[in-house]
This record gives structure tokens, C-alpha cells and sequence, in this order.
């Protein structure tokens, strides 16, 4: 077995062994030499430590630096973004490029996305000693799954997804877990998730929507089909969906039952929701680019975090928004955020109102704009023009952070990533229009 490690200082190298090499020392229940492998309940108590608050993966938004951030206010269980498993085993440069752990990076759960059992079996076998469990995403709906053939557009394969997740179960040492959308048909979402049991699968993250529900279609979630799925299987059940603020996930849990509740959007505009805390955006800012100096992070990362958490905001600062587009280091986004925190401190000073009441759209209190606070998506029909602005410039801004941006990728992988952003940057910018 050849091994290969990366050369950034602080980061858990990742071996570059071969699924067939390592397979062959491999028994159902892990290494044929090792301990048992955790399964159901017993890997949710130990393994993951009984995690009842868990950060969604998150494409190019749930590094390692990031999800330091979320676990310092009270995520007990991260995932990494989601990692194409073909690209991973084979592509040396596209793993230093998305691969990124240290020893506090636990529990951690690494999802790969796939559509060929050999593949996902070949990605999932180099890091299933850096990481607690391995997470098949058959959750995701947008338009660069439908073209790769994978997430949410393989829900309707239950034979390929049972060779998926029976491979894995069988040859990994660590645990296989899957991220889902529901049906329709809530029979069918019960007897998909059953499927998925059967196939090995030990702990089930559904989200509580369709595969068609994205965008600005995304509506409200389904506790209702989680509450079934819950009630259905006997393997640990996460839900996801609808999370907006710390009050959601206690209310969650009571309505579906659920084990844990996962969040993805709702930790992007406030880091701290598990903490319950709404703290000043400046100050959840100036932390991440702390924990950004310390850990590498690349500024196409950066840039969308300080973007969504600073949104309340920026409107009222346009040029510093500006700033931010243009930024290129870690110390261009300290000084911006330097600038916009003696604003908001002045601006924080001078605030005479009591009582902001209840916002009569959304139903939730009206937060100062220096708070850190839910995001709530206006409807399709309405503001077009504002939506469009909004999602032109974060389309923007993403590209120019990847085009400026260092990158070690290799040319396949680099060249698939900005093709794949390009098209749905414009697709998103279609629907807003």
C-alpha cells in the first residue's frame, strides 16, 4: 500500500490507498483486525457522541475553518461540503484542494456524492480513518447534480443506491449514513428510507423537502414525512429544514422526534444559532477571519461567508460591500470589516428604539441591523428586481473571489468546478429575472 501526505503544516494528510488494496483487509463489520464497527444507536452515543445540534455540508461553505466557527457555539457534529467521489480518488491535486482536517475536527462525518458503488467506495476508503462516518449525498437538487447524475436525481434508483450503500457498509470501517429529500408520497419516502436501512445505512438525514423544492420554490419543509421516517426505521434520524433560529430546533425535535437537527442556511447568516445566541455580525466576522488566519482558507470561501453575514447591513454601506468584492487576502477582509464595525458601533450608540415589533411578513421579531439574524427568502413574484441584484452580485463576487483566488487543482477538477459555478450562476440569475 503507497501512501501520500500533504505539506500544509497542521493538516491531517490524506493516504492514497486504493479501494481494491484496501478492501482485500477488509471485513463487514471493519478492519478485519480493529475493533467492531459502531452501528445504529450505539454509533450515534459514542461514535458521535450523542449529537443532537449538527452543521450541514455545505459546498465551499463548510471548511474546515468554518466549521471551527460552528462548533465553538455549540454544534456538536460537522459535516464536510460535499466531495464528488470520482474526482477524490483519483485526482491527488482536487484532494489537497478540498481536503482539509485536524485532530479537533471531531466527530466529523465526510460526504461524497456518486453514482458508481466502486467509486464511492474508492473515495470513502481514504478518509475513513480521519473521520467518524461517511455520508452518501442523495439529497441534493440542483442543476449540477441532474448533470453529474447524482444527489436527489438518484432517488428513484433504489437498486444502484442499495449497491451504493451495501458496499460501503460492508467494506468501510466506519459507518455509512445518508442525507435524503422526501417524495411526494409520504409511503414512498417511508419505504425509501427502509430501503436505505436494509442496505446498511445507520443513521438517515432527511430533509423535508422535494428534490423540487430549491431556490425561490423552496417553501417550507415537511416535519410531518420526518416524523414518519423517524417512526418507521430504528436507525438514528436527523432533521433538516426549516431551521432558522435557535427556537426552531427545539421545536423540531418535539414535532418529528428526531435525534438531531441539522442546519445548513441558518448557520451561514448567524454561526452561533446552536448557541442561542444572536450576537453583532462584526463580531461573529472578526472571529472567522481569526480562525482564518490560523487556518488557510481561500478567499472564494471567505467571500461568501462575510457576505451573507454581513448582509443586514450592506445595503446601508455600500461601499464597503464594494470592498468586499475586491478583497483578495484574509488582511483586505479585516480591514473591510474593521471599517464597518466603527460604523456600527456608532450607528449601535445612537439607536433610541425600544420595541422593533414583529415583522408582518415572516412572523419573526424585526432584528437590529448589526444583529446577526435569519434570512428569510422573499416570494418568486415579489422585489424581482432587488432578488436579481442580490443574487448578480453574489454570483460575481463568487466568481471573482475563484478567479483570484491560488489554487492547486488539477486541471480537470479546476476546470469542471468553474464550468459547473459558471452555468449556475446564470441559471440562478434566470429564475431571479
Amino acid at each position: 500500500m503507497t501512501a501520500t501526505t500533504t505539506t500544509q503544516p497542521g493538516i491531517i494528510p490524506v493516504a492514497a490507498a486504493t479501494a481494491t488494496a484496501t478492501a482485500d483487509h477488509m471485513v463487514e463489520n471493519g478492519a478485519a483486525n480493529g475493533p467492531a464497527k459502531l452501528s445504529g444507536y450505539e454509533f450515534w452515543r459514542t461514535a458521535l457522541k450523542g449529537a443532537r445540534y449538527v452543521a450541514a455540508p455545505m459546498v465551499d461553505q463548510s471548511e474546515l475553518a468554518f466549521r471551527k466557527l460552528n462548533r465553538r457555539y455549540g454544534a456538536e457534529l460537522c459535516y464536510t461540503p460535499m466531495f464528488h467521489a470520482r474526482l477524490f480518488g483519483e485526482s491527488k491535486a482536487y484532494r489537497e484542494e478540498q481536503w482539509q482536517s485536524d485532530e479537533a475536527d471531531r466527530p466529523l462525518v465526510v460526504q461524497f456524492c456518486g453514482n458508481n458503488p466502486e467509486e464511492v467506495l474508492r473515495a470513502a476508503l481514504l478518509v475513513q480513518d480521519k473521520c467518524d462516518a461517511v455520508d452518501l449525498n442523495i439529497g441534493c437538487p440542483q442543476h449540477i447534480a441532474r448533470r453529474g447524475h447524482y444527489g436527489s436525481f438518484l432517488q428513484d434508483e433504489w437498486e444502484l443506491l442499495e449497491k451504493i450503500v451495501s458496499l460501503l457498509h460492508k467494506q468501510l470501517s466506519v459507518p455509512v449514513t445518508c442525507k435524503i429529500r422526501v417524495f411526494p408520497d409520504p409511503e414512498r419516502t417511508v419505504a425509501y428510507a427502509k430501503m436505505l436501512e436494509r442496505a446498511g445505512a445507520q443513521l438517515l438525514t432527511v430533509h423535508g423537502r422535494t428534490r423540487e423544492m430549491k431556490g425561490h420554490k423552496t417553501g417550507l419543509a415537511d416535519w410531518t414525512q420526518i416524523r414518519r421516517v423517524k417512526e418507521a426505521v430504528s436507525i438514528p434520524v436527523f432533521a433538516n429544514g426549516n431551521i432558522l433560529r435557535y427556537e426552531d430546533v427545539a421545536a423540531c425535535i418535539e414535532a418529528t422526534g428526531v435525534d438531531g437537527v441539522m442546519s445548513a442556511e441558518g448557520l451561514l447568516y448567524n454561526p452561533a444559532l446552536f448557541s442561542g445566541k444572536q450576537p453583532r455580525v462584526w463580531e461573529m466576522a472578526e472571529e472567522y477571519l481569526n480562525i482564518c488566519h490560523d487556518t488557510p482558507t481561500k478567499p472564494c470561501y471567505i467571500r461568501p461567508h462575510l457576505f451573507k453575514l454581513l448582509r443586514p447591513c450592506l445595503n446601508n454601506h455600500t461601499d464597503l460591500r464594494e470592498r468586499l468584492t475586491q478583497a483578495r487576502t484574509v488582511a483586505d477582509f479585516a480591514e473591510m470589516v474593521s471599517e464597518l464595525k466603527k460604523r456600527l458601533m456608532q450607528e449601535e450608540e445612537s439607536d433610541t428604539v425600544v420595541d422593533r415589533g414583529i415583522n408582518a411578513d415572516t412572523g419573526l421579531p424585526n432584528y437590529p441591523h448589526w444583529q446577526c439574524q435569519p434570512y428569510v427568502r422573499p416570494p418568486l413574484v415579489e422585489n424581482k428586481r432587488k432578488l436579481a441584484l442580490e443574487e448578480a452580485e453574489a454570483a460575481a463576487a463568487a466568481q471573482i473571489g475563484r478567479n483570484v483566488s491560488e489554487t492547486c487543482c488539477g486541471a480537470e477538477a479546476d476546470a469542471q468546478a468553474k464550468r459547473a459555478q459558471t452555468v449556475e450562476a446564470s441559471e440562478q440569475l434566470a429564475i431571479a429575472l
